[in-house]
């Protein structure tokens, strides 16, 4: 039996722990973020054999490797099958280039996949140690539809979701505010780094340390493990041979989802370069450029919603990753191997204006509709390409992660394309289901005093 993977918090302040208290804390007390202290590996081979399972037992066979028999495998095996029951469709679009729709599952955001299985990992531990958790969650749109259903109904959670008020769609809004029972909302009047500042300050206000509190942003590292899965599962069923690469093209905003590729790369799939698309949050496309990294306060506001974030958290564990150190605040005190981490991301800025281009195009020439986070996905990739142009021919396998429903977007693809979306079920009937939540201004001491209010 291998010994089990600890993880240390990217400030280097906290002692390291379990998979099991890293995912039940959220954050480290240091105000870092957990990493595991070594990464599994698989060999090609075993990549390639993932062709022939279905989504879950990939994600059996990956994030296993990480929890080191910290669960029976057979109880992690049903965790996994009862996560992800729905399609992961790859939607060819010409030559090898695809598009991984990530929009499949029961609240159309590719927040369903670290989501599902993160609540049943946290279910499963509390309930062996007989205790409760209230988890705090700030959402820029889709983290908070995903986290609110999949922790609803869970008798050992309660969940609090902060979302900025004027920058979530209505259907994004009230996929949250609709469940109610254990999961509480509130609309703050201020961007989403103020929500996940406020989060972030609560987990070191000692005051409230009887509530046990964690969080389910993609601070995390629950959250970053389930979405490295997608990543083999692509590769697995597109690749022709080990001899095979991959290029990814990540819509990005807190990058957690991008980190959940990086990982990915670092257990051994082959991926060529990972292209880091942002929308008018331009900070780390410029630090790229220039090697300075600067906060954007207040985040640019863009269709893109989800993605408009000024200082994505998980740069601090990407810097981590190649060999630099980065705080809380976006500080770097040491610097990355900044060769090889340009070597293994391109990172490009998409405006507004190029977005809703990329939409109408994509339906024009491919019959295929995008919203707004896939289409800044895209056009990044087309943006590599010509930057790039030895990367761009037809036998290149490409896939752009598009994360979320094109119904969710229904005011953005009518003014572009003049079409209504279907709705899939998950987003049909909200209209006529009651809405609760709480408006709240930007100020700590009132969020504070909510919590101490509300929960015991």
């Amino acid at each position: 039996m291998s010994q089990p993977i600890l993880y240390y918090s990217t400030n280097h302040q906290s002692k390291k722990i379990s998979f099991r208290e890293a995912l039940l804390q959220g954050q480290a007390p240091d105000r870092g973020l957990y990493m595991p202290e070594r990464i599994p590996q698989l060999t090609k081979d075993e990549i390639l054999e993932f062709s022939k399972k279905p989504y879950y037992e990939i994600a059996y066979e990956v994030v296993n490797r990480f929890l080191q028999n910290e669960i029976p495998s057979n109880d992690l095996m049903a965790i996994v099958k009862d996560a992800y029951d729905f399609d992961i469709p790859l939607e060819h679009v010409y030559d090898r280039n695809y598009l991984m729709r990530l929009d499949q599952g029961p609240t159309a955001s590719f927040k369903d996949f670290a989501a599902r299985m993160m609540g049943r990992l946290m279910q499963y531990f509390l309930r062996r140690e007989n205790r409760k958790m209230l988890v705090l969650t700030a959402t820029s749109g889709d983290t908070g539809s995903a986290i609110a259903n999949a922790f609803y109904g869970l008798d050992n959670i309660q969940v609090v979701i902060l979302f900025p008020e004027t920058e979530v769609t209505d259907r994004q809004r009230k996929q949250m505010t609709t469940l109610h029972k254990n999961i509480s909302v509130i609309a703050l009047d201020g961007k989403f780094d103020d929500c996940q500042a406020i989060v972030k300050m609560a987990f070191c206000d000692q005051d409230l340390n009887y509530l046990k509190l964690s969080s389910a942003n993609s601070i995390n590292i629950g959250r970053l493990l389930p979405q490295s899965v997608y990543y083999f599962y692509a590769f697995s069923r597109l690749a022709k041979d080990k001899n095979d690469s991959i290029i990814f093209s990540v819509p990005s905003g807190n990058f957690g989802d991008l980190m959940g590729g990086i990982i990915a790369k670092h257990i051994g799939l082959p991926v060529k370069r990972f292209v880091v698309s942002t929308n008018a949050n331009d900070e780390v496309p410029v630090y790229f450029k220039d090697g300075s990294y600067k906060t954007i306060v207040p985040s640019r506001n863009c269709i893109s919603s989800a993605m408009n974030v000024g200082h994505p958290s998980n740069m601090a564990r990407i810097i981590d990753l190649y060999g630099g150190v980065m705080d809380e605040k976006g500080n770097i005190s040491e610097p990355p191997d900044v060769q090889r981490l340009k070597s293994d991301i391109y990172a490009v800025s998409i405006k507004d204006d190029e977005t809703k281009t990329t939409i109408k195009n994509v339906f024009e020439r491919h019959k295929i509709l995008l919203e707004p986070h896939g289409a800044v996905g895209w056009a990044g990739l087309l943006q590599f390409f010509n930057n790039n142009p030895a990367d761009n021919f037809h036998d290149q396998l490409t896939v752009t992660l598009e994360t979320a429903h094109p119904a969710k977007f229904p005011k953005e693809i009518n003014e572009i394309l003049h079409i209504d979306p279907a709705l899939p079920p998950s987003l049909a009937n909200l209209d006529e289901k009651e809405e609760i939540m709480v408006a709240m201004k930007n100020d700590y001491n009132k969020f504070k005093g909510y919590l101490i209010k509300n929960f015991k």
